[in-house]
């Protein structure tokens, strides 16, 4: 039902992110509960969460353990200064994700957004140079489709231009790898595509047209997930860890999106055997319920900070927000969970059938490739009209509105990341949902 427009002038002061505003406020999707696998709309509809979130809720919605840590956080400790000074809870999460990390991701340094995590890697990557004596390393290298969130680093590393047009020329020395993409060679792929590991070698002419010396890093997604999930062909990620640490390149694998069992691992870097420089994390960590984020370090880049008076930082650098008491309640609550419900062995054990039964729409009106991997999938639909992201909004719509779903859409994609606490029936109900309304909005 349209609202009347006393109702739109009372949604009109907030601007929302990401979001068609007018459209919006002209047919609201409110949201006013969640439990579990499902949203509650004012009006007291279930709706099935088909993207955790914004692929956040990894444990499912109101994870008792999680309300509990936050609550007796908030009741003991509201806010703790993060410059010289800090709280012990703190310090426990940052030894407990270190021990999840692989090789010798030894240090996180905390923030609170992916956003902020991308901007203070490439912060780290160019002060790490400097501080070894190479301080001409000032280039990066990101990928087209590529989302590393909002700030101007995101923005001048990633590679989606909606993101990037309006604010000029943002940051300079940034060049782009081609996306790895190929709907001729790679569609209806499940898992890796077997064709593309030869793109890699893309970066090797980059560095020849710059001289490696000059690259501070390449900022890269495992899977790029906000651009409509994009799984990397075989051997892809492991050829571009092995050319960037042969000239000394810091390789950023940002995993926003893929850390906290995604794609079966704590970190997708296990999935595909490779040891970053720094990874930046978020979402999952707090299970979305309070903002976190961070950047894990491996211990050469920390320990070439650690110069100078030791009465002076060594790093200007740091919010307002970094480890704050709360988020990191939440996210010691969420890590147990993970452990305690085993969500990365749940999403190996689900990875298979998630794939067969979205691999099954194929076939309905309009669905031009499906590429699930892990636990998350994208779907992209013919557009309609010839207008771009139209058919992706009128199913969003659908699904919300006619058919109790909630999915992401990325212009005509739809992206399924359903929570890893999800069943074999919740996985069957979202794909029969995916049906009626591709159909609908054909």
């Amino acid at each position: 039902m349209t609202t009347n427009d006393a109702g739109v002038k009372a949604l009109e002061p907030y601007w929302m992110p990401f979001t068609a505003n007018r459209a919006f406020k002209q047919r609201p999707r409110m949201i006013s509960a969640a439990q579990g696998m499902h949203y509650t709309t004012p009006a007291g509809r279930q709706i099935i969460d088909a993207t955790s979130g914004l692929y956040c809720v990894n444990a499912g919605h109101g994870q008792p353990a999680v309300v509990a840590a936050i609550t007796e956080a908030a009741g003991r400790l509201d806010y703790s200064p993060s410059f010289q000074f800090a709280h012990p809870q703190a310090f426990e999460l940052a030894g407990r994700l270190t021990a999840l990390a692989p090789g010798d991701l030894d240090h996180v340094f905390f923030a609170s957004s992916g956003s902020e995590a991308i901007d203070t890697a490439m912060k780290l990557a160019l002060s790490y140079h400097r501080a070894r004596g190479e301080g001409q390393r000032t280039r990066f290298i990101g990928r087209e489709r590529g989302y590393h969130g909002v700030g101007f680093g995101g923005i001048s590393v990633g590679g989606i231009p909606a993101n990037r047009k309006m604010y000029g020329a943002a940051l300079g020395g940034i060049d782009h790898l081609a996306t790895t993409y190929d709907r001729a060679r790679q569609a209806f792929s499940t898992g890796e595509p077997e064709w593309g590991c030869e793109l890699a070698d893309e970066l090797n002419r980059i560095l020849a047209l710059h001289d490696p010396s000059n690259i501070a890093a390449v900022v890269i997604e495992p899977v790029a997930g906000s651009t409509g999930c994009i799984p990397p062909p075989k051997g892809y990620l492991e050829r571009i860890r092995e050319i960037t640490a042969a000239h000394g390149i810091l390789l950023i694998l940002d995993e926003v999106i893929t850390a906290f069992g995604r794609l079966g691992h704590t970190f997708a870097a296990d999935r595909y055997g490779i040891v970053p420089d720094l990874v930046t994390f978020a979402k999952g960590v707090s299970n979305g319920a309070v903002p976190l984020s961070g950047v894990l370090v491996r211990k050469g880049i920390y320990d070439a900070h650690m110069v100078g008076p030791e009465h002076l930082p060594e790093l200007f650098h740091g919010y307002t927000y970094s480890a704050h008491p709360l988020a990191v309640a939440a996210a010691l609550a969420t890590l147990d969970l993970h452990r305690d419900l085993g969500l990365n062995d749940r999403a190996v054990a689900l990875e298979a059938p998630f794939a067969e039964l979205l691999m099954s729409l194929r076939n309905e009106p309009g669905v031009l490739d499906i590429r699930p991997v892990g636990l998350m999938c994208g779907i992209d639909l013919a557009a309609k009209g010839g207008a771009f992201g139209k058919r992706g909004y009128e199913a969003m719509e659908r699904a919300y509105h006619d058919h109790d779903l909630y999915v992401r859409i990325a212009g005509d994609t739809m992206v399924i990341a359903p929570p890893l606490v999800a069943t074999g029936d919740d996985l069957a109900e979202i794909r029969d949902k995916l049906a009626v309304t591709i159909r609908a909005s054909a």
